[in-house]
């Protein structure tokens, strides 16, 4: 139940409940896996941003480098990623989600991003576009330099 004294609108109340939502379905796939949430979060932003920096995936997970490097460590070592050398800078080394990995990743996330597709296609292109207006706001709020 929301907590009244926050006098949150109903669109934000709602968006809250989106978020839970995901949270859990987060969480159940990752169980599924026979992951811990860190090496889902991890492989999905990978799937999502492709291949970077340990400081990088850090960063987008909210860990330290220090946990990112076990993290990758234990990645690499189930065959879920691979360090590789930056192609434009040598010194560089990035973390690559093998293809398998994805794959398996997008399988697990197919029916609820075939659900959501469902429901954002019932919607006329008017309000498709005030909705993805929305988002995009609301995404862009919580980046970090938001």
């Amino acid at each position: 139940m929301p907590d009244p004294s926050l006098d949150l609108s109903a669109v934000t109340q709602t968006l809250r409940e989106l978020v839970a939502a995901s949270n859990e379905s987060a969480y159940r796939l990752a169980r599924e896996r026979n992951f811990n949430l860190t090496d889902s979060m991890a492989l999905e932003v990978l799937d999502r941003r492709g291949p970077l920096g340990a400081a990088e995936l850090a960063r987008s997970i909210g860990i330290r480098a220090a946990s990112a490097t076990i993290l990758i460590d234990r990645l690499e070592r189930a065959g879920l990623v691979e360090r590789r050398r930056d192609p434009g800078d040598r010194r560089r080394v990035t973390v690559v989600a093998v293809p398998e990995a994805l794959a398996e990743n997008l399988a697990l996330w197919a029916p609820a991003i075939a659900a959501i597709d469902e429901v954002s296609r019932s919607l006329d292109a008017d309000q498709q576009q005030v909705v993805q207006g929305y988002l995009e706001a609301v995404i862009a709020a919580l980046a970090p330099e938001g």
